[in-house]
């Protein structure tokens, strides 16, 4: 029962911490990010087993953080303030050409960072050409670029 505990309480730790930490999308990992996600898993795995190595115990604490994420998945379904909570919402960056920096600060984002996925997505060059820009739950930036005139 001790497993049980110990997956429930990591796991919302886990979604705490990473809610704080905010959002970043897997395709926009740096390489700090990387290292960061295997020490935090190094850390994780010896929390959740702590002494018992068995396979038992670590199919109970498999099952458990599965029973969790999908618990979690039904509330927020029927809980939209809890999926708010949890997921965030799409948050506008730049609008009509125009950084808005304080929600890049909120998202911890850079001018660059939001040029970036212009360039990448839509081949747009300049903020100039952008209509919106949105962080989206996920992490990743949407980019709306303004129609030619």
């Amino acid at each position: 029962m001790d497993s049980v505990f110990r997956a429930a309480a990591i796991y919302l730790a886990l979604l705490v911490l990473f809610k704080i930490a905010g959002r970043r999308s897997l395709s926009d990992l740096t390489t700090f990010d990387l290292v960061l996600l295997m020490i935090i898993g190094e850390a994780t795995q010896q929390a959740l087993l702590g002494d018992d190595f068995s396979f038992t115990n670590a199919v109970l604490v498999i099952v458990t953080l599965i029973a969790l994420d999908v618990g979690m998945s039904l509330a927020k379904q029927r809980s939209r303030k809890l999926a708010r909570v949890i997921d965030g919402n799409a948050t506008l960056v730049v609008e009509h050409g125009r950084f808005l920096h304080q929600r890049m600060r909120e998202a911890r984002l850079t001018e660059e960072d939001i040029l970036e996925s212009a360039r990448a997505n839509q081949g747009l060059e300049r903020v100039k050409q952008i209509k919106y820009a949105i962080v989206e739950r996920n992490g990743k930036i949407s980019i709306i670029s303004e129609e030619p005139s």
